[in-house]
């Protein structure tokens, strides 16, 4: 009986620690009736900005938008943004928002990286956890779609699109397999690394080290170009059947590349393989502008908030760097970096704006020029009739830290909860301490 009794309590213990311990936030339900939002300040993403305008949308797509009273629509649910701000929804590239949970941590919170050098076949779709604690915060600074990204080796894998809101990755996925993504071998040492100078005699040098791996690049995309050329195989091999679409134009290769030297041997290997081609980094792209314009190739950023890599560099040259490549041309869109900081990813756009960029080519560069270069822009990326209904209403300018503050939220016209774990522990000490919250 005593066992019995013991085994209950127990029980209704463990109960009420799972109640308590239970996701508040589901996945949005599909839109179920138009939704017309009204009165507000439009940002259309492409450089236009509607005054006192609306957008409307149903069924996920963009029915209407304009400047002045909408036109009405039966049964509409309409919402009024009186002096407030509308934009398109935010796109990060080049991220591991959803593959990390916690830095540097439990071995089970990390699935990024896979073990080898040469892993074209290696999916991040699959390894998308829609259930992280992380992916809402990031998603409450107006961040709606990610591009979960493989780090590790020189080939680390293939990337996609995805929505952040769903059950699962079948449900988020927004479009499957983009890209495979490589990394650029560079031909020097690590800098500030000790004895980095030195040479044992002997010893493979860096240089050597790096055409070593540039040698296996060309040797697996010579492999998989004739793979592709030669139709439907007998044996399949799965490094080459990734590769296909690199060949026939529906994947593209993001390369990792910073140095201008690194930069026009990438551009030298796009060519040569007629590769669709985005150079990630980029830190010296200004140098080669011409060259990636010339062969319509476009870059994505890595932060703007950070310091140069060379002494002798200008310090401000990560905030100036969009704006040089805005004025030779070259399509450039931005990310942050790793995945918990891409909330920040707003700000960092907002940051160029004091240093040559307007704000509307600011807001471009994380909407519409990401949308453009991750093959989406026909979808998304715009406020346009026709488009998805991917965007979110603020209090105020969304690319500036204190004037952020989204209180609305959609993805394919479903309505956005904007609850999230800091918000959570937000409200629970601030309860405890008895002080006013505004969540």
């Amino acid at each position: 009986m005593k066992k019995k009794i013991l085994l209950g309590f127990g029980g209704l213990l463990l109960s009420t620690v799972l109640a308590f311990g239970q996701e508040t936030m589901s996945p949005a339900k599909p839109q179920s009736g138009p939704i017309v939002i009204t009165g507000a300040t439009i940002h259309v993403g492409n450089g236009k900005v509607i005054n006192n305008g609306y957008v409307a949308f149903d069924k996920g797509k963009i029915t209407a938008i304009g400047e002045g009273a909408a036109p009405a629509s039966a049964g509409a649910t309409v919402v009024d943004a009186t002096g407030k701000q509308i934009y398109p929804g935010f796109i990060c590239p080049i991220t591991t928002l959803g593959l990390v949970e916690i830095e540097e941590g439990a071995r089970g919170t990390v699935d990024d990286t896979e073990t080898g050098e040469l892993n074209p076949h290696v999916r991040s779709l699959i390894a998308f956890n829609t259930d992280s604690k992380v992916i809402p915060t990031v998603r409450s600074n107006g961040v709606l779609l990610a591009q979960p990204t493989p780090e590790g080796g020189t080939i680390s894998g293939q990337s996609s699109v995805m929505m952040l809101d769903g059950w699962n990755w079948e449900d988020a996925a927004y479009k499957k397999d983009i890209g495979i993504h490589l990394t650029w071998p560079v031909a020097r040492a690590a800098r500030g690394r000790r004895g980095a100078g030195a040479q044992t005699p002997g010893q493979e040098t860096p240089a050597e080290r790096a055409q070593k791996q540039i040698d296996a690049i060309y040797n697996l995309f010579g492999q998989a170009q004739g793979y592709a050329a030669g139709g439907k195989p007998t044996v399949h091999n799965l490094r080459l059947d990734a590769m296909v679409g690199v060949f026939n134009g529906t994947k593209k290769v993001f390369i990792n590349a910073d140095g201008a030297k690194e930069i026009e041997q990438a551009v030298a290997f796009a060519k040569k393989f007629n590769l669709s081609a985005v150079i990630v980094g980029g830190k010296e792209s200004y140098l080669v502008a011409d060259l990636l314009k010339q062969n319509s190739i476009p870059v994505i950023i890595k932060e703007t908030q950070t310091l140069p890599d060379k002494d002798e560099d200008d310090v401000y040259l990560p905030y100036k760097l969009p704006h040089l490549l805005q004025d030779a041309g070259v399509l450039y869109g931005l990310t942050g970096i790793g995945f918990w900081r891409q909330r920040n990813l707003p700000f960092e756009a907002g940051e160029a704006v004091g240093y040559g960029l307007t704000k509307e080519q600011a807001l471009s560069m994380i909407t519409i020029n990401n949308a453009k270069i991750l093959g989406i822009d026909k979808t998304t990326g715009t406020l346009e009739i026709g488009k998805d209904a991917n965007l979110f209403v603020s209090n105020g300018d969304a690319l500036d830290m204190l004037g952020l503050d989204v209180t609305n939220e959609y993805i394919q016209g479903r309505t956005i909860d904007l609850n999230n774990k800091h918000k959570q522990l937000y409200k629970k000490f601030s309860d405890k301490l008895g002080l006013p919250t505004k969540l």
